[in-house]
C-alpha cells in the first residue's frame, strides 16, 4: 500500500485478529467512506483509505494496555484521560506508526484526532473524522443520511461536523458522562464559522 510498506492484506489480517467483528467491519466501512469523501472533496484517496483502515487499530486493546502505551510512548493532556473511550485515538496513531510504519503526519494526525477532533481541523482530518461517524456498515442509516444531505450544502463539511458534535454532546449528556472542554470549544467554533 502507498504510505506503508505493509500490504493491505497484512493490515486487514492484523485488524481482523486485533478487533472484534463489529469494529473490524466498521474499520473497513470507514476506509471506503474516507476514500469516497476524499474523492468528493479533493483529498488523497489512498491516504484517506489507509487512515480509515487504521483509525481504530487500538480500539479493542484493554484500557490498561492503552494507558501503558500512553505512559511509555505518548504525551497526552490530562483532560484526554477523562473518558477512556477516547484513549484509543492517540494509541491507534502510535500503532499506525510503530506497527505499520506510517510516517505521513497527515495520516497520523487524522487518526490521532478522529474521536475528539481539534480546533481548525484540516480538510483531511475532517474527512477521517466524518468517515468514522457516517460509514454505512455499522452506523444508523437515518443519521448518516442526514449528514450526507448536509455535505451537499454550501459549507457542507463544517455543517456535517457541527451535526456530529451536536449528536456527541447530546449522547454524553444523556449518559451522564463528562464533556471535554475541547468538544465544547470546537462546537462553538463551528457554530461561528457557519453563521459567518
Amino acid at each position: 500500500m502507498i504510505y506503508t510498506s505493509i500490504s493491505e492484506k497484512e493490515i486487514t489480517d492484523w485488524l481482523h485478529n486485533n478487533l472484534n467483528e463489529e469494529r473490524y467491519i466498521h474499520s473497513l466501512g470507514t476506509a471506503e467512506c474516507a476514500k469516497m469523501l476524499a474523492n468528493k472533496f479533493g483529498a488523497d484517496k489512498d491516504k484517506a483509505y489507509l487512515a480509515g483502515l487504521l483509525h481504530d487499530a487500538a480500539k479493542c486493546f484493554p484500557k490498561e494496555k492503552m494507558l501503558a502505551i500512553i505512559d511509555e510512548h505518548l504525551n497526552i493532556e490530562e483532560w484526554e484521560r477523562l473518558n477512556y473511550k477516547t484513549l484509543h485515538s492517540p494509541v491507534s496513531a502510535y500503532v499506525a506508526k510503530s506497527v505499520f510504519g506510517v510516517t505521513d503526519e497527515e495520516i497520523l494526525s487524522a487518526i490521532r484526532w478522529h474521536t475528539l477532533g481539534k480546533i481548525n481541523m484540516s480538510l483531511f482530518e475532517k474527512i477521517i473524522f466524518l468517515a468514522d461517524k457516517i460509514e454505512p456498515n455499522t452506523r444508523d442509516k437515518s443519521y448518516t443520511e442526514k449528514i450526507y444531505r448536509l455535505l451537499e450544502e454550501k459549507n457542507g463539511l463544517d455543517k456535517a461536523l457541527l451535526e456530529c458534535y451536536k449528536g456527541t454532546i447530546k449522547s454524553l449528556v444523556d449518559r451522564d458522562l463528562k464533556i471535554c472542554l475541547l468538544t465544547v470549544e470546537i462546537y462553538n467554533k463551528l457554530e461561528e464559522s457557519i453563521i459567518k
